[in-house]
């Protein structure tokens, strides 16, 4: 009967670390990526964020939201839009820019433009510091490739200074854009205004376009 019983204690563990090793697969395959349409089987679930004390100290949830007020106002997600201002050779008020950005409470922004063919290269990478009281400057670069040989043919930098208003949820200023061959001649130079709307978990798309 005792080496029944211990064979049944066995097989109980067995089971139960089983069935918690397919759950945690289960959990790591779920948040893995982003969703994959159509289905959203892939990225259906996100993982929880949790703040503890100690190594087995009590869990609470962390709160996410789209703004606070322990970061940076600038921080957030924004619909931006470029366009020509003073540039020689283009019409004032032609649309260069109309995409979405990311400003990061380290300090990085990344920017997605909707114009640029994505075969060229149409993501950015850059840096801002908040230089006044609701003024901030950013550096961004970009690298522009040739579809058709899949080869790098042009660096690009384009830098921003922007004021934040009131409300926090518009911002506006100038921007520069400047393109150099791969030996550091300048092809072009663009200049103009910029404006963003900020996006929150309540912006519908309609609002946007």
């Amino acid at each position: 009967m005792r080496c029944y019983k211990k064979a049944m204690f066995r097989t109980a563990i067995t089971g139960t670390l089983a069935m918690v090793s397919l759950a945690m697969g289960l959990v790591t395959e779920a948040s893995a990526g982003c969703p994959n349409l159509p289905g959203f089987k892939a990225g259906a679930f996100q993982p929880i964020s949790w703040q503890r004390t100690g190594e087995f100290g009590p869990g609470s949830l962390l709160l996410v939201a789209d703004r606070d007020d322990s970061v940076d106002r600038i921080v957030g997600f924004w619909r931006v839009t470029q366009v020509s201002k003073g540039t020689p050779g283009l019409p004032d008020g032609t649309l260069l820019n109309d995409g979405f950005q990311q400003w990061h409470s380290d300090g990085t922004e990344i920017h997605y433009d909707a114009l640029s063919p994505p075969a060229h290269g149409n993501f950015c990478l850059g840096i801002w510091k908040k230089t006044g009281r609701s003024h901030y400057t950013l550096n961004h670069f970009y690298l522009n490739s040739d579809p058709t040989t899949n080869s790098l043919q042009a660096r690009v930098q384009i830098r921003e200074e922007i004021d934040l208003d009131r409300s926090g949820d518009e911002h506006f200023g100038i921007f520069t854009i400047d393109g150099y061959d791969l030996e550091g001649n300048l092809l072009v130079h663009l200049q103009g205004t910029v404006h963003a709307t900020r996006i929150t978990v309540k912006t519908d798309l309609k609002d946007l376009f």
